[in-house]
This record gives structure tokens, C-alpha cells and sequence, in this order.
């Protein structure tokens, strides 16, 4: 199978070496650096617009007009909250289709102050890179493509999803592989995500997230002093927990991130939350980790009751998943890893193939091709409020025109090959 896998990438991979396809791509480069101010200008109005968790609603107008005047088709915001429009391939309609997709929503709250900063090639502001930058693609290489005539195989689906980002949990994505229209005719997946172009995602990191209510009847820190204390059994589990092994390779992972709840400096609290984050690219790794933590829990919970007076009330714990990104992974062998790869190389990036949660998570997990890549001229200080991108002219360029060239190469990749 992988021998077959990797003969059908060498065959796709010679197919666009073509006269005409080679044509086409430069065209859109054209075209796409013609465009530069526009895309900066762009970039900077589209970081100004706030999406918060939960709060996209003003990008998501933004990006419906946007598909409407470059005319995608059937435009529209689902359900979920995601921007959807197709661009017309060649091929009958109704078949398959490969998705290009950016997030809308960043980390910070609402209230954040997302004002851009130019200073000289850099722009600063929370969002700008994560993923802003790829929204600013995305639309770049559809204006791009129009203007050369680009023609490729299959329909092209843009995507500009919603709750990618940590509370949201991948919601929209999650949407658009279970409830939406598509769900059944997407063959392959691009994320679109950051500034860094020489990235390739092809392996998903899932995760475990809780929160953990420890409840106690609580009393004044004098007076009922000797009784179950919720903020003990808490700290019992941050510290068992840390006494955990977990695998180096697959790499595993947990944090105790968030801790709240109490009432006064001199009262025993009856409530504290406790949040906690657990990683692995390896499904049954982190499931075990999963057990282990909830195990922990109640371990410290009854030690807590047997170690203090419990005449007012026992401790307990209230354990709610509110985070489930599953793992999964697109092999190293597939055409579209190797085609992303080698586009990427042409355009001179020494690409690595890394491990991430990113929307693709979910079509990783379905068994469905998927990858994450980046776009632009780099960036960095990620979830950050001083968070920024390059946008000097050549090496901005360069990343977006690395992109658009593997927008094509895939869309005209056979996706009705068995």
C-alpha cells in the first residue's frame, strides 16, 4: 500500500510539471505580487476587526463579502458560524472537493486593543500572525487565480472557520466534517495557519481538557480550622499528577494551567477550580493519561477526607471535559504531504514535517488527507500581545506565492483515483 502511495505522489508530481499548469502558477504569482499593497492593507484591516472566542461574527460579515465579490459560489455562514464559498473547477460538479481553510477567531478577549503597528516591515498586534496572516492568503490567492484564469480540476472550498483557538474547542471545523453540506464530498484539507511558510503539519496532537471543581463545606480559616479544605485535595492532584511518567516519544504532555475559587484570605474556600491540559499525538497514550488524571482526582479527594474532619461536609470533586481535540496524521508517503514537500522546496523552504493541533485535527482523525501549512514572510511571538509579521516585499511575497502554487497543485490533484 505505501509502495502504491508513494508511485501515485511520483506520477501526480510529474503531471505538474506540465507546460500549461507551470503557466497557469506563474500567472498567479504575477498577479499575486502586483497586488502586494493590497494584501498589507488588507492584512492590517482584518486584524483591526476583533474576533474573540465566540465572538467572530464581525470577521465572518467581512470574509461573506468578500467571497460575494470575487465570485465564489453558494457563499454563505453556516450553522457553526464558518464562511463557506466555492470556486469552480473543471471537473462535473457535485464530486469531490479539496478544502482551503484559515481560522477566524484569535485568543484574546474581547476588549483587546488589536490597533496594528507598522514598523518599517513589521506589523505588531495581537492576532496579526494567528492567524490573520492566513486569512489575508487565502483571499490573496483567490484574487490571484481570477485574475490569471486559473483553471483547476476540482472545486475549491474556502474556509474560514470558526473556534479553532483553545475554548473553541475546533467547533467549526468539527461543523464542517459532521453536519455541513460538504461533509461527504471533501477528499483532501489545507489549514492555513501562522506566518512560518516552511511549516507542514502532517501530524495532529490531540488533547484532554478539564475542569475540576473541588467542593468543600468550608468555615472561617480560625474557627472551623482542622476541616476539609477543597484547596488541599486540589494541590494533592497538581502534585500527583507531576509525579506522573508519560511517554517521550510520542512526545505526551500535561500542564495544571488555570486554578480559581476561594472567598477571603481568612475563610477555608468551599470551591476551587482546577483546569488541566494533556497532549500526545498518540490516541491510546493519551487516553491512558486521560484514566491516570481522572484516577489522581479521586485519590486526592479521599485522601483529603480521611486526613481532616469531615463532621461539616466531605470534599468532592466535579470533573467536566471541556476540551477533546482528537489525534490522528496524514503519512509522510501520502501525495498530498509529498506534494506539499516538494512545491514548498521550489520555492526555496527547508520544510520539516512537524506535530500540531490545528483544524486538521478533525479530518486527521476521519482518516481524511489533511495538512497545515503557513503563509507569508514569518513572524512570531504567537498568542502574544505584541505578536508580529514580516511583510517585506520579497520574502512576504515569496511565502504567499509558495502557498498559491500548492493551492493549485492539489486542486488538480486526481482526487477520483482509488
Amino acid at each position: 500500500m505505501a509502495f502504491r502511495t508513494f508511485i501515485a505522489a511520483l506520477a501526480f508530481s510529474a503531471s505538474l510539471t506540465a507546460p500549461a499548469f507551470a503557466q497557469d502558477v506563474a500567472a498567479a504569482k504575477t498577479a499575486l505580487a502586483g497586488d502586494y499593497d493590497r494584501i498589507v492593507k488588507e492584512l492590517i484591516t482584518i486584524t483591526e476587526i476583533p474576533a474573540p472566542p465566540f465572538g467572530e461574527q464581525a470577521r465572518a460579515a467581512y470574509f461573506a463579502k468578500a467571497f460575494k465579490d470575487m465570485g465564489l459560489a453558494d457563499v454563505a455562514i453556516d450553522a457553526e458560524g464558518n464562511v463557506t464559498g466555492i470556486r469552480r473547477g473543471t471537473v462535473a460538479p457535485g464530486g469531490p472537493l479539496v478544502v482551503i481553510s484559515a481560522h477566524l477567531d484569535t485568543v484574546f478577549p474581547k476588549g483587546t486593543n488589536v490597533t496594528v503597528r507598522r514598523e518599517g516591515n513589521t506589523l505588531n498586534a495581537p492576532g496579526v500572525g494567528d492567524d490573520t496572516v492566513g486569512l489575508t492568503g487565502m483571499l490573496a490567492w483567490i484574487r490571484a487565480m481570477n485574475a490569471a484564469k486559473v483553471p483547476t480540476r476540482h472545486d475549491i472550498l474556502f474556509v474560514a472557520t470558526v473556534g479553532e483557538e483553545g475554548p473553541g474547542d475546533l467547533r467549526g471545523v468539527r461543523y464542517l466534517f459532521t453536519k455541513s453540506a460538504y461533509k461527504d464530498r471533501i477528499a483532501g484539507f489545507i489549514s492555513v495557519d501562522g506566518p512560518d511558510p516552511s511549516r507542514i503539519v502532517n501530524q495532529a496532537v490531540g488533547s484532554k481538557r478539564y475542569n475540576i471543581a473541588f467542593t468543600g463545606p468550608g468555615g472561617h480559616s480560625y474557627g472551623a480550622f482542622g476541616i476539609v479544605n477543597p484547596m488541599a485535595a486540589m494541590a494533592d492532584a497538581v502534585k500527583r499528577l507531576y509525579e506522573t511518567d508519560v511517554p517521550a516519544s510520542p512526545r505526551t504532555s500535561f500542564a495544571a494551567s488555570v486554578v480559581s475559587g476561594g472567598t477571603s484570605v481568612n475563610s477555608i474556600p468551599d470551591r476551587i477550580e482546577l483546569q488541566v491540559d494533556m497532549r500526545s499525538p498518540d490516541p491510546k497514550a493519551l487516553d491512558r493519561l486521560e484514566k491516570r488524571f481522572l484516577d489522581i482526582v479521586d485519590q486526592a479527594v479521599a485522601a483529603e477526607n480521611f486526613a481532616r474532619s469531615t463532621n461539616l461536609g466531605e470534599v468532592g470533586a466535579e470533573k467536566t471535559r471541556i476540551g477533546d481535540r482528537p489525534a490522528g496524521g496524514t503519512a509522510d508517503t501520502h501525495p498530498l504531504v509529498v506534494t506539499s514537500q516538494r512545491v514548498l522546496a521550489e520555492h526555496g523552504f527547508q520544510t520539516q514535517l512537524q506535530a500540531s493541533s490545528t483544524d486538521s485535527n478533525i479530518p486527521m482523525s476521519l482518516g481524511i488527507p489533511a495538512v497545515t501549512i503557513a503563509t507569508g514572510g514569518g513572524g512570531g511571538r504567537a498568542h502574544s500581545v505584541d505578536e508580529y509579521v514580516n511583510v517585506e516585499r520579497n520574502a512576504f511575497i515569496g511565502g504567499l506565492s509558495s502557498g498559491l502554487a500548492l493551492v493549485v497543485a492539489v486542486a488538480n490533484l486526481d482526487w477520483t483515483a482509488k
